[in-house]
């Protein structure tokens, strides 16, 4: 199938819990964990933990409803905005953020931050949902077609910028997968670090029976382009595919870390 006639994550939206459910659950039938759920919180964790990246102020723009990346962050971030194109997805995030009946169980998650952070109490447990709760300020809607993406609010620079998966399903071609890299970073301070994790190699997706486009990108192209946008890469690490299944191609996940020039 050309990647003309998949479905656009931001123009066309998807079904926000079948995406959880099939990439971010602890469902017995997701073989992604390894990938999706502790690759990440691993990564950012280890750059938060050991002072790679810090400040008060984060932003995270990703894909989806998912939380689950953002635990070590709250710990050292007073102030996190999460930055969503579709309005089901936020309010998907709001039913969580409020406690709300029907709101996602993220559980599973909880247990594997605080296997990192070294504390697995139960009491322990609840409290890193309730610390991310309480250091989530906002989550807002973007759009990356208006000059402040984030209108009529105005956001502050950040210090530290998390993106998941979201550059390549906004970007039909690699010109505008450089566009969209550039808006991220005026986002970001002088001097502040976007953390950034990123499918290689991917051509599909899909979201329930939905099939949606994957701008397909290898590891040298991310590089390249963090160095075109000025961004001076401090780490940077791969992990090949650790399942098997047909309803998403990439051959890799990467985590890639970049400072803005002062």
């Amino acid at each position: 199938m050309d990647s003309t006639t998949h479905k656009l994550y931001h123009v066309h939206g998807m079904d926000s819990r079948s995406h959880l459910d099939m990439y971010f659950s602890n469902k017995e039938d997701m073989v992604f964990a390894e990938d999706t759920l502790k690759f990440p919180m691993a990564m950012i964790h280890y750059q938060f933990s050991t002072g790679r990246a810090e400040g008060t102020f984060l932003i995270d723009i990703s894909i989806g409803s998912f939380i689950h990346h953002l635990y070590s962050a709250s710990k050292f971030f007073k102030k996190i905005v999460l930055l969503r194109f579709k309005e089901k997805c936020i309010r998907e995030l709001n039913r969580w953020l409020h406690d709300r009946t029907g709101a996602y169980d993220w559980s599973h998650t909880s247990s594997a931050a605080a296997e990192l952070e070294g504390t697995s109490h139960p009491d322990q447990l609840q409290e890193k949902e309730m610390r991310l709760r309480s250091s989530i300020k906002q989550i807002l809607k973007c759009d990356f077609e208006q000059e402040n993406r984030t209108s009529p609010v105005l956001l502050p620079l950040a210090d530290c910028i998390i993106s998941a998966w979201i550059l390549e399903v906004i970007s039909k071609n690699e010109d505008e997968y450089m566009k969209n890299l550039e808006k991220i970073i005026k986002l970001l301070k002088p001097g502040g670090q976007l953390l950034l994790i990123a499918g290689l190699d991917t051509t599909y997706w899909f979201a329930g029976a939905e099939r949606f486009h994957f701008l397909k990108c290898n590891e040298e192209f991310v590089k390249n382009a963090f160095g075109k946008v000025g961004l001076v890469i401090d780490y940077y690490t791969v992990q090949r595919r650790r399942n098997v299944s047909d309803i998403i191609d990439y051959k890799a996940v990467l985590f890639i870390v970049g400072c803005k020039g002062e």
